[in-house]
Parts: structure tokens; sequence; C-alpha cells
């Protein structure tokens, strides 16, 4: 697989985790350590996914989405959420037209699928508003 995905997330291990996961599958990965250094380099990187944590400092991953989808430059790039989810989180970035979620802790190879499947649909546009993929969850 081939693609560049946008990495967000305070904290660097998972960083640093979720970018040697996604170059092992031949993913280009530029990553951020919170919303605001998203919004700052996002047009520069020009991602085909973006991954978000939601508990960030200075910009969480909710209202970093909600500014992706409001920016025309960056509305039809997919988002997925990679965190440790409430339901209202989830609801909220439903609404928000986060594409999908992935439950902290995770499987690597269900991270690959997801930014596979994310980088595959990126071409034909965003989900609506309200149309996320399922929750994936750890196994077991």
């Amino acid at each position: 697989m081939s693609g560049r995905v946008l990495v967000v997330d305070d904290n660097k291990v998972i960083r640093q985790l979720i970018r040697v996961n996604l170059e092992l599958e031949g993913f280009e990965v530029v990553t951020a350590a919170d919303g605001a250094e998203c919004l700052e380099i996002v047009h520069q990187v020009r991602p085909d996914v973006i991954t978000l944590d939601v508990v960030m400092p200075r910009l969480d991953g909710l209202h970093t989405a909600s500014r992706l989808r409001a920016d025309a430059r960056t509305c039809h790039v997919p988002v997925a959420i990679i965190s440790a989810c409430t339901q209202y989180e989830m609801d909220s970035g439903k609404v928000l037209g986060v594409d999908a979620f992935l439950a902290k802790p995770f499987e690597p190879a269900e991270l690959v699928k997801l930014v596979g499947r994310l980088m595959r649909r990126g071409g034909a546009g965003a989900a609506a508003p309200g149309d996320a993929a399922p929750v994936v969850g750890p196994t077991g």
C-alpha cells in the first residue's frame, strides 16, 4: 500500500507505534503532537488520511475534526479517531463527519486495515456526517 498519513496524538510512544506499523506497510507517515500542530501543517503535508486522538492539549481531536471538515481544502480527507472514546465522543465524531473509529488499545493489523480502507475510499470522497464506520475494538 502507499499514501500519506498524518498521525496526530499527544503521546509520543503512540505516535511512534502508529508510524512504525504504517511505514512497515508502505505508507508515508507525518506526525503532529496535537490538533493545533495538525492544522498548522496539514496544508503542506496534504495527507490522504488523518488519524486523531481525542484527548490532546491545545486542540482536541473532535475540535480538530470539526475544523478539518469546515475547510474546503481538507473536508474530503478521511479522518479516523484512534482513541479510547466515550459514547458521547463517538456520537459527536459521527456528527462532525469522522469516517471511522479505532479503540485503544488496538491491534496493529486492525490499524493498517482501517487506514488502507480509508485510503482506498478517500478518492471517492469522505462519508457524509453520521455515516462513520463501526468502532473496531481490541479482540479477546
